[in-house]
């Protein structure tokens, strides 16, 4: 049996690859990417893999049996992108297809929802088995903003208190593993999130404890963080997606509590405070 992995090389994808090889033959797994270069380092087979090139993507589909299609990091062209994978592992005889969606959605307001949605859509008519791991946030999307809030002496966002249950990308990486290398899993729809919520308030009483500096956080309005993180460098699309994600969590949309992912990995999902010191760490 082979079970192939789109965007390997990617940093959920490298994670899964890790987890895989522990619980099956390194030969079963074959990383699908761009760049068959990078994915040296990952120690299983490589295949040049690119969503945008439809017309090579059924023969790179040869031979794979089960598919875990990590979702494009590309906004506005998952869809299509998406489709093309499917489409591919019909012709190539996939027999089962696990897609990283996104929590809650077919209720989320998050902008990122209809892509996901559609891409659930599309599996559901392809007539593959296939099973749907809705993640919740990754907890280091905002632990990335620590080396900034130490710099500037603030958090800033636009969650307001809104409660965020987010895991490790490790944590999500271990559940695609134990479900790609699980019978009984076909059709099955799961949410996960981390088992602990926290506002962004918390995160930024985390980062005063662990570096004995007193940060707040401060909540500003969408508008403003936008403003904010264009200063910081970012493009003017990717700020106010940002900052409307945010704005999405203050509406509940990256809150849960069901404990699916734990369940799944059989342990505890990663600790805030476990996140920060990583992220101080680095």
């Amino acid at each position: 049996m082979k079970i192939g992995i789109t965007g390997a090389t990617g940093h959920l994808g490298r994670l899964v690859v890790k987890q895989l090889k522990e619980k099956v033959a390194a030969d079963h797994i074959v990383a699908l990417v761009r760049n068959t270069q990078k994915a040296a380092e990952l120690g299983v087979e490589s295949r040049i893999f690119d969503y945008d090139k439809p017309e090579t993507l059924s023969g790179s589909l040869q031979g794979i049996d089960h598919l875990l299609l990590i979702s494009g990091n590309e906004i506005g062209q998952r869809k299509t992108q998406h489709e093309n994978v499917i489409r591919a592992a019909q012709e190539a005889g996939v027999k089962w297809i696990v897609y990283t969606s996104l929590l809650h959605a077919d209720t989320s307001s998050l902008s990122l929802a209809e892509e996901h949605l559609l891409t659930e859509k599309a599996l559901q008519s392809s007539g593959i088995p296939y099973t749907i791991l809705r993640n919740g946030w990754y907890t280091e999307n905002y632990t990335a903003s620590v080396p900034a809030a130490i710099t500037h002496g603030v958090l800033i966002g636009s969650a307001g208190e809104g409660q965020i249950s987010s895991a490790a990308r490790a944590d999500y990486a271990e559940a695609a593993a134990v479900v790609l290398t699980s019978s009984n899993e076909q059709g099955k729809v799961y949410e996960l999130v981390g088992d602990e919520a926290y506002t962004l308030a918390d995160l930024a009483a985390e980062i005063s404890k662990q570096t004995g500096k007193t940060i707040p956080y401060q909540n500003l309005s969408e508008a403003e963080y936008t403003a904010a993180l264009i200063g910081a460098g970012l493009p003017e699309g990717l700020a106010a997606a940002f900052a409307s994600f945010d704005v999405g969590a203050s509406k509940g949309d990256l809150y849960d509590n069901n404990k699916q992912l734990s369940s799944l990995i059989g342990r505890p999902t990663t600790t805030l405070a476990a996140a920060v010191r990583e992220a101080l760490a680095v």
